[in-house]
């Protein structure tokens, strides 16, 4: 009997074919024949020997996508939860946006002094806007909230004792939680109170010749209620002063505008959160503040500067593009309307609900025009990101008829990838969480997808 693996096309027949010339064209050769082998071992595996040429060309084709695709690669969050942390949370601002490709495309002033002529510094950048716009007396940007925490702590309190309330020992996301983090710092950790109820003299008691700092967590990303208490920011900076202690606030979200008015309540701002008289405050960039991942530390002059001063600093500091991106996103505050307006997160999560509905019935109906049934229905979109934990954003949402599970899948594996949420056996597109200008782009990765 004959081998029928004998059947199978060689390496060198393959390349040959007008379609695979055509893919050497426009990828390296390196690629292509590595997908044509890959595209023949698949075959073998599978006993698959008699294809016809069309169909080796589509494996390979295939197999060519998958080796030049990109790893990082954009995506529409129809989750319902704007700032989604495994989709990258806050999408910049087209300021943002701008003030990268400017200056990435060349050289930049990031530790140079245009003035003098001298060395300069990239802590200066940032430092007068984040003054301006909080009232800090100085400022200093690392890598993220978390390496803000490690860095304070390891310029204030190496080697002391660092107070914080049981109720704050939080996990923030991907197994990293308050306490570990605190402990790199070369800090040691006091827990003080209890979980639901702590008090000013718990702090108290707890203070000895060995304490460095204390330390609030705002609970961002989770509510403790019932029989509770807390000790204020600022009875904590009273307490801290009669013992000539700092006090360090992770605020965390880098809320910089009030959203009241938009129903979003309980999340201080950054100026309000330093009139509490903290000694430094933490928060992050990519939050609600709308800009790049960063770690804003802000504070007294005199304890930035240590913080500047210490070792860790460089190994924390960010580049050039982020710096670009997050000074372009904190000059939009200059105008509270216009950043409102032109900053996604702020855009998305104040966008009035019967926006969100016209816009998802526009979507749906362009979906039924070309073949797959939708319908609109109201649904509850969260803020994420680990703030504002209890509130429920009314929005809408188009829901696609079918196996919910199959059609998540092809939407996730499309192009562009359309990451959905599966509801009471429904996949759900919601809305609130997708930004206009992309809902033409959905809606056809949605016809592709399905069709």
């Amino acid at each position: 009997m004959t081998d029928a693996r004998r059947d199978l096309p060689s390496v060198n027949t393959l390349l040959e074919t007008t379609a695979v010339h055509s893919l050497l064209e426009q990828h390296p050769r390196r690629v292509v024949l590595d997908a044509v082998r890959s595209a023949i071992d698949a075959a073998r595996a599978a006993g698959d020997f008699h294809r016809t040429e069309q169909q080796w060309i589509e494996s390979i084709a295939s197999a060519v996508r998958n080796r030049t695709q990109p790893s990082l690669r954009r995506v529409i969050n129809a989750t319902g939860v704007v700032l989604h942390t495994n989709l990258g949370r806050a999408p910049l601002a087209d300021a943002a946006i701008r003030a990268i490709e400017e200056v990435a495309e060349g050289f930049s002033n990031l530790e140079y002094d245009l003035e003098t002529g001298q060395r300069g510094s990239r802590y200066s950048h940032c430092v007068d806007l984040l003054r301006r716009l909080t009232g800090a007396e100085d400022a200093l940007v690392v890598n993220n909230c978390a390496a803000a925490m490690v860095l304070a702590l390891n310029a204030l309190a190496q080697r002391k004792e660092v107070l914080v309330s049981r109720g704050e020992l939080i996990e923030i996301g991907g197994s990293f939680r308050i306490p570990d983090i605190m402990a790199r710092s070369g800090a040691k950790l006091v827990e003080v109170g209890t979980t639901n109820r702590t008090h000013d003299d718990d702090y108290r008691r707890a203070i000895t010749p060995k304490t460095g700092a204390i330390v609030k967590v705002h609970r961002s990303n989770f509510t403790i209620e019932g029989f509770t208490s807390e000790v204020s920011v600022e009875r904590l900076a009273f307490i801290a002063a009669e013992h000539g202690l700092p006090v360090v606030h992770d605020l965390g979200s880098g809320l910089m505008l009030p959203l009241d008015t938009y129903g979003l309540t309980g999340e201080p701002t950054a100026s309000i959160a330093l009139a509490s008289r903290a000694t430094l405050v933490l928060m992050s960039g990519d939050k609600l503040l709308g800009g790049p991942q960063a770690g804003i530390i802000l504070g007294a002059s005199s304890v930035v500067a240590k913080l500047r001063q210490n070792p860790f600093a460089r190994a924390l500091r960010v580049d050039k593009l982020t710096l670009s991106a997050l000074e372009a996103t904190l000059r939009l505050y200059l105008d509270p309307d216009r950043a409102l307006k032109e900053i996604p997160v702020l855009a998305m999560l104040t966008a009035a609900p019967t926006e969100v509905e016209s816009r998802a019935h526009a979507v749906a109906r362009t979906l039924r025009e070309g073949g797959v049934d939708a319908q609109v229905v109201a649904t509850k979109a969260s803020v994420g990101g680990g703030a504002f934990p209890t509130a429920e954003i009314p929005s809408s949402a188009v829901v696609l008829s079918g196996g919910a599970e199959a059609a998540e899948e092809r939407l996730r594996r499309g192009e562009p990838p359309v990451i959905g949420r599966i509801a009471d056996g429904k996949l759900l597109l919601d809305l609130r969480s997708v930004q206009p200008r992309e809902d033409a782009t959905l809606s056809r990765a949605v016809l592709k997808a399905l069709k």
